[in-house]
């Protein structure tokens, strides 16, 4: 247990913590609360890299709170993103509302949408993260930091 506790979160390491996310304005986002600690690997594109580089250098025990900017985080508004699509794409029945989150088809998976506003015909979805363009707070505690696999639990098998 006493190289898991010196280990230093780096490349590859498997780290267990808790963890917050706030907007600048204190607005709760996601937080592992009193619950089990969030399990990562560093580097396996899980953990946007803004929030991965906080981590870096630190060891068990270790805690911060670090604000930031939109594109350390989950990236600024892309206008690019925000299209129009024609009414008749959707559900008759559907009311489309601004702030209606709607998963679409896409390649590879689905994509979800924010409807922003509905013009006649035309829908106006945003397709960046809802967070994108926001400063976020992360707090963090690490818990452990292993370097390679997590150790596996043997299952004890009774009389041997």
């Amino acid at each position: 247990m006493g190289s898991a506790a010196a280990a230093r979160i780096g490349p590859n390491s498997r780290v267990k913590l808790h963890f917050t996310l706030y907007l600048e304005s204190g607005e709760l986002v996601d937080s592992t609360g009193d619950a089990k600690p969030a399990e990562l690997r560093i580097g396996d594109g899980n953990l946007l890299p803004g929030f991965e580089r906080c981590l870096l250098g630190l060891q068990a025990g270790d805690s911060n709170s670090v604000l930031l900017p939109s594109e350390q985080a989950f990236g600024s508004v892309n206008n690019n993103n925000i299209n129009f699509i024609e009414r008749s794409r959707f559900p008759e029945d559907m009311q489309l509302e601004p702030g209606l989150m709607i998963s679409f088809a896409a390649i590879g998976g689905e994509l979800p949408g924010i409807v922003k506003s509905v013009h006649g015909e035309q829908v106006r979805v945003d397709f960046n993260h809802p967070l994108a363009g926001r400063a976020i707070c992360f707090e963090f505690r690490i818990v452990e930091v292993y370097q390679g696999l997590l150790p596996v639990l043997e299952e004890v098998q009774p009389g041997k």
